[in-house]
């Protein structure tokens, strides 16, 4: 088993197609996408169209937010929801449009096989909720996540890559050199973001999952040109385009 997972790609077209090229390049055919293929960025039509090739996507919470009404989202987020809203309903000929409202609106909230959960957020609340870092203090919080989980749960949401282990640890990929090995302990591996990085490196993320190793990659793509895009149009807040220069 070989096969390459995204997450949290946030319409950003240029990052998604340097990981998709970088993923093609690794050997890899089969692709994951756990969510959040819209929102912040200026491309979302483009962005469902390459989503529906994916073996398996995933519901996030932009995405919903997107089906229906962004629920807990800040007013720059909320912004960018209703014109990715816009975006969907115009632009292209009916007949497209429909096709990715049905694509979105079809999106399953978790897969899940050979003991292994795939989600959004977590294993007990697969769209929303965030496992960060610094969860590993709040030990009733993982154990009750990591009861949820048979073996190993991969995630994204939080835009932070990362392997939580059932010790209550966390093993960032600079600190695993970008490799883990799964093993008897549970573990919940976070994905990174392929659109909106926040770990302070700018660089698309994704992973690749082959047998029992996780490997993390990191992807240049020309993020002034998804900045410019942001920039340009006015419904999308400025910092979207800044926080994609930092990584934050």
């Amino acid at each position: 088993m070989k096969r390459a997972l995204i997450s949290d790609l946030h319409s950003n077209l240029e990052a998604l197609e340097a990981v998709m090229a970088d993923i093609r390049a690794q050997g890899v055919s089969e692709v994951y996408c756990l969510g959040d293929l819209v929102g912040y960025g200026p491309n979302p039509r483009e962005v469902i169209d390459a989503a529906m090739k994916c073996r398996v996507c995933l519901l996030g919470n932009h995405d919903q937010g997107a089906l229906f009404d962004p629920e807990g989202f800040n007013s720059g987020a909320e912004r960018a929801i209703f014109w990715t809203r816009q975006q969907l309903e115009n632009g292209d000929s009916p007949a497209q449009c429909d096709r990715r409202w049905d694509f979105l609106g079809a999106l399953p909230r978790t897969h899940q096989e050979n003991g292994i959960l795939y989600v959004h957020g977590s294993a007990r609340n697969p769209l929303n909720e965030y496992v960060f870092p610094e969860d590993i203090y709040n030990r009733r919080k993982l154990e009750k996540i990591f009861s949820l989980i048979t073996k190993y749960a991969f995630q994204g949401h939080t835009h932070v890559p990362g392997v939580f282990t059932e010790d209550f640890n966390f093993v960032s990929p600079e600190e695993m050199n970008y490799e883990y090995r799964l093993g008897a302990q549970k573990a919940m591996i976070n994905v990174g973001s392929v659109g909106q990085p926040r770990d302070g490196d700018r660089r698309a993320c994704y992973v690749i999952l082959e047998d029992d190793m996780v490997r993390f990659r990191r992807v240049e793509y020309p993020v002034e040109q998804t900045v410019a895009k942001i920039y340009a149009i006015p419904e999308l807040d400025n910092y979207l385009g800044d926080r994609l220069l930092s990584g934050r």
